[in-house]
């Protein structure tokens, strides 16, 4: 039995390989895919490719994946050090991202994954949403630490994407950002869009989704403040680009204009943002699961260098 994917080839994957271009988009091991293409399992507007033929930008692609018990295992060569599991039933899996991992392969993104993680951990997860998302509810940046969820069963991942578009998911996030907000407890209503001169970036702008973030400076130190953080939509870069909308951005976020000096002084290579609580009704039995997690060690010793400073 098999599982059959069709999609049209991204730009980011034109003149890749063939074996190449699957591992990336689909999440699976240079070897899987190869042995995909050998078998005959990879087509290309309709003609079968080799492991080494090219890609084409806008061809339409379909690949016969193995679909066992109805789900597909993805495997990658290596698993992810210091990504841990929080919880683990027959529907969901929480796991504790390290910082450098993203949610899942995308094109131009040649790093870790969370789903080829777990695939490479045993793991099966839900084959529902595109094919390169399998599983995946919501997401965190590949520079944000923390807690997210990934679906294993059809049911939860049903269940849990109407639960975020519904707003009913609570997450919080720690960010430490530059300076002192004011007032020290307030809501973040602006709305999110492209960047209008910078593709990687997002804005706040006239046009964009409605985007709000709630707020709580929790300490409040000479260079900076640590904030909880109540997030109420989930745009990406959301927290990031409210923060330095208001010219708070987070310590060490040099892409939205945090100050470099300060983020090499408590030796931090990537912006202070961890999602440290995630909390849903359980897509099966309705009961409220909660999850923590701690500070992960760079982040830990940016917070003590500044505290430590001014004592």
């Amino acid at each position: 039995m098999t599982d059959m994917r069709s999609l049209p080839v991204p730009d980011g994957l034109a003149g890749e390989r063939v074996d190449a271009g699957l591992a990336r988009l689909l999440g699976l091991s240079r070897t899987a895919a190869a042995e995909l293409a050998a078998s005959g399992a990879v087509r290309m507007d309709g003609h079968k490719m080799g492991k080494s033929d090219r890609l084409v930008a806008g061809a339409w692609l379909e690949v016969d994946l193995p679909d066992p018990g109805g789900s597909v295992l993805l495997v990658v060569s290596e698993p992810v050090p210091g990504m841990r599991i929080v919880h683990d039933d027959e529907d969901v899996v929480v796991v504790d991202k390290p910082v450098g991992v993203a949610a899942h392969p995308s094109p131009g993104w040649t790093g870790p994954t969370v789903v080829g993680a777990l695939a490479a951990a045993g793991y099966r997860i839900s084959t529902s949403g595109s094919a390169e998302r399998q599983g995946i509810v919501h997401r965190l940046d590949a520079g944000t630490s923390g807690l997210m969820v990934v679906a294993k069963s059809e049911h939860a991942y049903t269940v849990l994407k109407r639960a975020f578009k519904e707003r009913t998911v609570e997450k919080v996030y720690h960010a430490l950002v530059q300076g002192h907000p004011e007032p020290t407890t307030g809501t973040i209503d602006a709305p999110i869009g492209r960047h209008p001169s910078s593709d990687w970036k997002f804005a706040v702008v006239a046009d964009g989704k409605p985007s709000v973030t709630h707020y709580e400076v929790l300490e409040m130190l000479p260079a900076a403040s640590l904030v909880e953080v109540h997030l109420e939509t989930g745009r990406t870069h959301q927290i990031r680009v409210h923060f330095a909308a208001l010219r708070h951005p987070c310590v060490g976020d040099l892409m939205y204009g945090a100050d470099p000096a300060l983020a090499a002084r408590v030796h931090l290579a990537r912006q202070w943002l961890h999602a440290m609580r995630l909390g849903f009704a359980h897509p099966s039995t309705g009961a409220w699961l909660e999850l923590t997690s701690q500070y992960p060690d760079d982040l830990a010793s940016a917070l003590d260098t500044l505290r430590d400073g001014y004592r």
